[in-house]
Order: structure tokens, then sequence, then C-alpha cells
């Protein structure tokens, strides 16, 4: 099953004084989606964003809106992400003790549902869920903070749930890679089985966003 590959500029990277307007100029270039790093600086060491975020970029675009979630005890957000206008949301396999409840919750509220990563977390840490997923975000950096380097054993993770999936019959689902991804290794990571990039600095910290996101869909293209 061949998809068509998605870029999802990461609004980490954003210029938060002008964010309806970096929306707007990454949507321009092409973006399929956009991605929203939520942060409660005890998952991870960061602080960044909410729903009511979320629920402002929901009013400037009609794309699909990504978020995840590195937060504790993400169930007791999901009615309020869901109430802000995200359409995908995912949630780290790592912070949920009860992952298929939360799941089922994310898609009893409307919402496709996701699960995270970390780069040190086996993918048979979801095999028992798999059934329950519209997507799967690989970690290709340690979360927490935007402009970190690809951990490139994430390319073998990669290629290894493309064909733990290939064999259960569960190609519908989206592999989403977040972390490190630039203009000269997109293509790698989607060969590997990606079809969802998610790019932060490699398209807001450039003069121009919009040609970044272009540039990145040649690659892939």
């Amino acid at each position: 099953m061949n998809k068509k590959r998605k870029i999802s500029p990461s609004i980490l990277s954003a210029d938060f004084s002008a964010l309806g307007a970096a929306v707007r100029q990454v949507e321009e270039g092409g973006a399929d989606w956009i991605h929203v790093d939520v942060m409660d600086g005890h998952f991870v060491p960061n602080i960044t964003i909410g729903p009511l975020v979320v629920k402002a970029v929901r009013k400037v675009t009609k794309l699909p809106l990504d978020v995840h979630l590195m937060i504790e005890k993400p169930e007791r957000y999901i009615d309020v992400f869901a109430a802000a206008g995200s359409d995908y949301l995912t949630v780290q396999a790592e912070a949920c003790v009860h992952l298929h409840r939360v799941l089922q919750s994310i898609r009893q509220a409307g919402m496709k549902a996701g699960v995270a990563l970390n780069p040190h977390t086996p993918l048979c840490a979801i095999e028992e869920v798999l059934g329950d997923l519209d997507l799967i975000l690989i970690m290709s950096v340690n979360p927490g903070f935007g402009g970190q380097q690809f951990i490139p054993a994430s390319l073998d993770k990669l290629k290894r749930l493309r064909a733990l999936l290939g064999e259960r019959g569960l190609t519908h689902i989206d592999i989403e890679v977040d972390g490190g991804v630039k203009l000269d290794n997109a293509r790698k990571i989607a060969d590997a089985g990606a079809e969802v990039l998610v790019a932060g600095s490699a398209i807001f910290d450039t003069p121009d966003p919009s040609f970044a996101v272009q540039e990145m869909k040649k690659v892939l293209a």
C-alpha cells in the first residue's frame, strides 16, 4: 500500500509572536498537517503549549492538527484537546499505565489515535494495541527540545516497524518520525518506512518556511 508522504511542520520552532502567519506560510508551501508539541515539564524537561494554542491554530488553518502529548497522565486532557480542534492525538507509550484504555478514549472523543515511542522503547511495547492505532510516531531524538540531531538507529527501527505492520495487514496505520528531520536526510528516513515527517527547525529556522516545505516535498516525491 503506497501512501502519499506527508510533511507535518512543527510549530515548536515557529515564531510565536506571529504564529498564525507562520502556519499560513507552511500551508501555502504545501504542508499536509500541522504538528503541535505539548510538553508539561514533568514527562520531559521542557514546558511548551496547551489546548489554548491548539484552539488558536485551528482558527487559521483547515489542515489536520497533529497533536503530540509529551505529558504525564495524558488521559486527563483528551476531551480538552478534542474540543480545541485536534484531529490526531498522540500519547507517549511510556506515560500510559493503561494504554489501551487511553487509545479507546481518544477515538471515542472523535480523534485519530496515535502512540509515540521514545528511542529506547522497543516496538514490542505496542504490539498488543496495534489494532487500536491510526498513527505510530517514532521519536528519532530524545523528546523535550527542538533542534536535536537525528539518531541513526531510528532507521532500523522504522524498517522493522514497516515490516511488522505489513505482516499484520495494518498498512493503513501511518508511521510518523519526529526529531532531527532535515532536507539532507528526509529521503533516507522516508525510504526506511516513514510516511509522515515532522520537521521544525528545518522549516521554521529558514528565511522562507514556505519554500522549505516545497523543497522537502520535492525530496520526497
